[in-house]
């Protein structure tokens, strides 16, 4: 047995009751296993005591199918179980009538990363918001946050800068885990719905995902480790640049650069600065497709070498700054659409305001600029104190 069981596992063990005589859906994703492995659509597919008739599958699909940001993907019929499988990423991100027709209890079991703009805590939020206006029952099945449950970072998003990659305010690195972040969504934001949360056992807040001893299955094409998650709550930040964040190479997120880069130079910058935890290796790489394919260009890859001092928000606006002296007018600002938004630039969605950008395009430097985001993400720890499940 791991060290930590996941929900999916107390819920099969001893909660049960929860859908006796029920009609269920199930939000799953390739990450959807338990410790030994099983996908929880075969166990629940083929457990006596269990009516499915529903599957749903959150962006990149219920194998991870698909790439990054509006590629979308279409409902069919699963091959093993003939069950129906809706997209909650095309044409609507949030379960319809049709889709709940068949259906008394949802449940939610998706490995997230610990970042805001990981979409899937907003397909979950969207979900519990429909099964409150149509009287189902939702039941998040709990996972680890596999880069700690501790460490809370960033920028807390601006409700006026409510998107898929951020509903809600929280910290871009938000120390929470996807149960918390329900019960968090369901009483500061009023969606209200019948909310049953399966906790982990033996999962401890300082655990990275490792020390779980389950096993990790990347939960979207460009996340394969747990490395990537790590500094992922920083390097998503170049989505929203024509900086490349490595997409096209075996180390998405942890490489990122352009054509204008010089990486010698880049990792000398870098390393004179405040970024504790980290090696920058100066690297040049060619993206097999994303921003810059085909291309051979200059960059950084980032080597954590002590992840309780790393800083991943910190670190990915240094490198985001330091890309953009060196770039210039070469370097710029992605236009929409990102994520079905459509007029605001993707940075300031992802940052949750365009407070940041403002900053450094004025220059203001990297402490005057993560200085003005503390007050709101002191807020907001203490506000999350009150959801913490372990």
């Amino acid at each position: 047995m791991t060290l930590v069981q996941p929900g999916l596992e107390v819920f099969l063990q001893d909660q049960l009751d929860l859908i006796r005589g029920k009609r269920v859906a199930v939000i799953v994703h390739p990450s959807s296993i338990d410790s030994k492995w099983s996908h929880t659509l075969d166990l629940f597919f083929n457990h006596p005591e269990i009516e499915l008739t529903t599957v749903m599958g959150p962006q990149h699909g219920i194998r991870g199918e698909t790439q990054d940001n509006m590629i979308e993907w279409e409902d069919y019929r699963d091959p093993v179980s003939r069950l129906p499988v809706y997209s909650l990423y095309s044409e609507t991100r949030s379960p319809t009538e049709k889709m709940l027709s068949e259906v008394d209890v949802v449940v939610f079991d998706l490995q997230d990363t610990g970042a805001r703009y990981y979409t899937f805590i907003s397909t979950m939020a969207l979900a519990m918001k429909a099964c409150q206006q149509q009287g189902k029952s939702f039941i998040v099945l709990d996972r680890p946050n596999p880069i700690n449950g501790i460490d809370v970072e960033g920028t807390v998003l601006d409700a006026g800068f409510s998107s898929y990659v951020g509903l809600y305010p929280l910290a871009v690195r938000h120390g929470m885990t996807v149960g918390e972040l329900a019960l968090y969504f369901n009483t500061e934001f009023g969606i209200q719905c019948e909310l049953h949360v399966v906790p982990m056992r033996g999962w401890a807040r300082e655990m990275f995902f490792e020390e779980t001893e389950l096993p990790w299955v990347l939960p979207s094409p460009n996340m394969p480790s747990v490395d990537t998650a790590l500094v992922y709550p920083g390097m998503c930040l170049l989505e929203g640049t024509n900086v490349s964040e490595g997409r096209g190479t075996t180390r998405p997120f942890e490489i990122s650069g352009a054509p204008w880069i010089q990486p010698f130079e880049t990792a000398k910058r870098l390393g004179q600065m405040d970024l504790p935890g980290a090696v920058f290796r100066p690297t040049y790489f060619t993206p097999t497709f994303h921003k810059w394919s085909s291309q051979m260009i200059g960059g950084i890859q980032i080597h954590v070498v002590d992840r309780r001092a790393f800083q991943p928000f910190r670190t990915g606006m240094a490198l985001l700054i330091t890309y953009r002296e060196m770039g210039g007018d070469r370097f710029q600002w992605k236009e929409p659409p990102y994520e079905y938004e459509y007029e605001r630039l993707p940075f300031d969605i992802l940052c949750g305001t365009d407070e940041v950008r403002k900053q450094i395009e004025a220059e203001s430097g990297l402490e005057k600029i993560e200085h003005s985001w503390q007050d709101k993400l002191q807020e907001f720890r203490e506000i999350r104190q009150k959801y913490l499940l372990y």
